[in-house]
């Protein structure tokens, strides 16, 4: 193997290759990179929030910045994303409390699944259609809630039921959440019928989620995808109203009928509201899509309603609720009742509005998804052997103003990828002595992505391997860099941070 580095053309450094071509000329990228701190950057599915604050280290061969790869010699050329961040230090999952390097804030926002998400995500009750559903610890505590509500208005209308009561009680707190769950599978069923990846069905402390991973490609499908569920939770209403016909409306039976049907008429109307995050907001969302012809007008119309609609949630729930317009009597006074109604209203007004705004963050990640891309975002690599000194392979990558190592063998394929981390941690005066074999990371097949991919379909290929580092190859097969989960994260913050 060549000891330094070859001119590449137009005077750029060539990477050395035991018989392979040169690596990448990598173009610096549109954007320099930034510090994660403040980002605020929440996204799709914004449940975990932004991402980590504090400067994320880079996770490649190199620091992020362009410094020398062991952090004490001049600047290399600017292949990759700048940073101001220090050049060595911890590896990303020690800042995040050991969660896998490749849930970069990028990966997170895009709504991926984390590691520990099924752990996290209440008992799994089954999976139709192949999409898991869970309960949420939450639930227990609603289940126990409208046992203990419900319960007591069965007593006034069957007090001969005695204490038997809070068990058909907990009987309807059970059918009215299976009620939601078939709300929450007709918006499943319908994007799995437009071919869109569903992780997940939830059931929650105010009801269900779905957690579709990918937005409809046209707004007649978002429009029918948000419709779905308030349609179903409507024939459910009229099925449960039928079936109250035909039994005595003072008996057990016609209770629970009359709260089923009552209940899931409630759900399909608060959900039909025009708002974000609720279905209503979602079919405006899509109307306004159709005659603006931008997803993004859309989005913004959708959730601004849906803060004004929280605002009148706050307001609006205790005041008809006080004067006696939703069917109780008039108050006059501020009681236990008055202070748990303004409670519930402030708990939904502050959904509604935490959903609008992740529904803009989401969209915003989305227009801004596109701009990542493995070919922008890659490190130039210079190829050494198993046996090769850490000092000579820092050498050779100054010289070729490369910033990442890649441990191949005598016939230059790509066996691992050296850490970043793993150079730092190594005093600089026993360089000489460390082969970089030590220090590497085995390739699997996951950990090779190809220099096209961009968007979407790069957080998805780095969400199916956690890595801190990747192998990005040509079509061909050959070599072009290796690509650091940081420096997505870095080029992914910037992006989120520049306005629509």
């Amino acid at each position: 193997m060549p000891s330094g580095a070859q001119a590449g053309p137009r005077g750029e450094p060539a990477v050395p290759a035991a018989g392979t071509t040169p690596g990448p000329r990598v173009s610096p990228p549109a954007q320099d990179g930034a510090r994660a701190a403040g980002a605020g950057a929440a996204a799709p599915g914004a449940e975990d929030g932004a991402p980590a604050g504090g400067t994320t280290p880079g996770a490649g061969g190199t620091p992020a910045d362009g410094r020398r790869i062991e952090g004490t010699g001049p600047r290399a050329t600017g292949h990759g994303p700048a940073d101001d961040g220090p050049p060595g230090g911890a590896p990303a999952s020690h800042r995040r409390g050991g969660r896998p390097p490749a849930r970069s804030g990028a990966d997170r926002a895009a709504g991926s699944p984390k590691p520990q998400e099924s752990r996290r995500g209440g008992l799994l009750m089954g999976r139709p259609f192949g999409v898991p559903v869970y309960v949420a610890p939450s639930w227990f505590l609603v289940a126990i809630l409208i046992t203990w509500v419900f319960g007591g208005q069965i007593d006034r209308v069957l007090p001969e039921l005695g204490a038997a009561s809070y068990l058909v009680s907990l009987f309807f707190a059970v059918a009215f959440y299976a009620s939601v769950l078939v709300h929450e599978l007709a918006h499943t069923l319908a994007a799995l019928r437009f071919e869109l990846p569903v992780r997940r069905i939830q059931l929650q402390f105010f009801g269900g989620v779905s957690e579709i991973e990918k937005e409809a490609e046209t707004p007649g499908r978002e429009f029918v995808l948000a419709f779905v569920g308030p349609l179903l939770s409507l024939v459910l209403s009229g099925l449960f109203y039928l079936a109250l016909l035909a039994v005595d409306p003072s008996s057990v039976p016609g209770v629970l009928l009359a709260g089923l049907m009552v209940s899931n008429l409630i759900v399909a109307v608060f959900n039909l509201l025009p708002g974000l995050p609720l279905d209503g907001g979602r079919m405006l969302r899509a109307v306004v899509w159709k005659i603006s012809g931008k997803p993004m007008t859309g989005t913004i119309a959708a959730a601004w309603v849906g803060r004004a609609l929280a605002v009148a949630v706050l307001i609006g729930l205790p005041l008809l609720t006080q004067s006696g317009a939703l069917g109780s009597d008039a108050v006059d006074n501020v009681g236990m009742d008055t202070v748990l109604d303004a409670l519930l209203a402030a708990i939904l007004a502050a959904i509604i509005w935490t959903g609008a705004g992740n529904s803009l963050r989401m969209a915003r990640l989305r227009e801004h998804l596109p701009e990542l891309r493995a070919r922008t975002l890659t490190r130039r690599a210079v190829p050494v052997e198993n046996d090769t000194p850490l000092s000579e392979a820092l050498r050779r990558a100054n010289a070729a103003g490369a910033r990442a190592l890649v441990v191949v063998d005598p016939d230059g394929v790509p066996l691992s990828l050296v850490r970043e981390a793993a150079i730092v941690g190594v005093p600089e005066h026993r360089r000489p002595w460390v082969p970089v074999s030590g220090l590497a990371q085995d390739l699997t097949d996951g950990m090779r992505v190809s220099a096209e991919l961009a968007g979407e379909d790069l957080l998805d290929a780095l969400r199916a391997t956690p890595a801190t580092e990747y192998l990005v190859v040509e079509e061909t097969g050959e070599i072009y860099g290796v690509l650091s989960a940081a420096d997505v994260e870095r080029a992914f913050v910037k992006a989120m941070a520049r306005p629509s």
